[in-house]
């Protein structure tokens, strides 16, 4: 896997890679995406190779600007636009009715499509040279930890793709929020960064998802998990707990030190956006600890933390304190 500078040169060699059909690890606000040529269904392919994704999971098409957004969008509702103006550039990504020009590879065979326009400055100057947008999962194997840097990349995908640009930390560090369009009521069917009650200004926002709503990335039960055992509970749960099996011999993520030691402890940021930011690098973290397992302490169950409490909720099973077995 190359390594490619956040240079001109180096974008010019990823837009390069990307023409000729490679997968290209590149930069986001949110996490490191694993880019294909959005027009070549051999290169989308790849994709779901390299993370070893299931073929029904569709992607999110990385935008090069709202002038692309009629050639992937069949029809944009009026109440597209206020949320347009108002978050894109951004870590917000639109499911709407997609057009024929869709690979069906890229959306799952489905009617809908996925959009973002990023803000990442270095992806927006890869779009600008590649002129169309590119298929971009998270850059990792399917339902491991998202990468938000370029080592935790080369970590988990060398051998499996050509390329990764260097863009430092993820800035926002969650996978965008994902919001349908396609239905008869807006719904939020991924939380993330942009919240529902940023949203709620712009859109009467559904407070779930119909039924029929369209398949989206990062939805399974489980899910952004570790290698080791991922365990979690709440923090009033915290000192009942740190005596059970296992706790001496545990990496622990929490707001607060454990009262009792354990095998290794990260202190997370105690604010929903640092915690955020901070998150995959610090499962990352845990999982190369030599741990034998991981236990997180939930933030609080609080709105303003839904998008976190989402991902580890994926991440990590209840802890049950006898060991014997793990609901999730």
């Amino acid at each position: 896997m190359k390594s490619l500078p956040p240079t001109s040169a180096g974008l010019d060699q990823a837009a390069a890679l990307l023409r000729a059909g490679e997968l290209v690890a590149v930069p986001t606000e949110t996490v490191y995406g694993l880019a294909a040529d959005a027009t070549q269904p051999d290169a989308v392919a790849a994709i779901f190779r390299a993370k070893n994704r299931p073929a029904d999971h569709p992607l999110i098409v990385h935008l090069g600007g709202l002038a692309q957004l009629p050639q992937w969008a069949e029809r944009i509702p009026d109440c597209a636009w206020p949320v347009i103006e108002a978050f894109w550039p951004g870590p917000l990504t639109l499911v709407l009715p997609a057009t024929a020009r869709v690979p069906a590879i890229v959306n799952a065979g489905q009617e809908t499509v996925a959009l973002r326009w990023s803000s990442h400055p270095l992806l927006q100057a890869l779009l600008d040279r590649l002129q169309r947008p590119v298929a971009a999962p998270s850059a990792n194997p399917f339902c491991r930890i998202s990468p938000t840097s370029a080592a935790h990349v080369r970590a988990h995908m060398a051998g499996r793709i050509a390329a990764v640009v260097e863009g430092g930390p993820c800035s926002v560090g969650i996978e965008s929020t994902i919001l349908d369009l396609s239905s008869a009521r807006p719904a939020i069917l991924r939380p993330g960064a942009i919240s529902a009650a940023m949203l709620q200004p712009y859109l009467d926002l559904a407070e779930s998802a119909a039924p029929d709503a369209p398949r989206v990335p990062g939805n399974l039960a489980a899910h952004y998990a570790p290698r080791q055992p991922c365990y979690r509970l709440e923090a009033s749960q915290m000192q009942a707990h740190a005596d059970d099996r296992g706790w001496q011999q545990a990496a622990v993520l929490a707001m607060e030190a454990p009262a009792q030691p354990c095998g290794w402890f990260k202190r997370m940021p105690a604010t929903p956006d640092g915690y955020a930011q901070a998150l995959y690098a610090a499962l990352h973290e845990a999982d190369a600890s030599g741990c034998a397992a991981v236990w997180i302490v939930l933030p609080p169950d609080q709105a303003a933390w839904r998008a976190v409490r989402d991902r580890l909720l994926r991440a990590a099973r209840p802890w049950c304190p006898s060991g014997a077995s793990h609901a999730g």
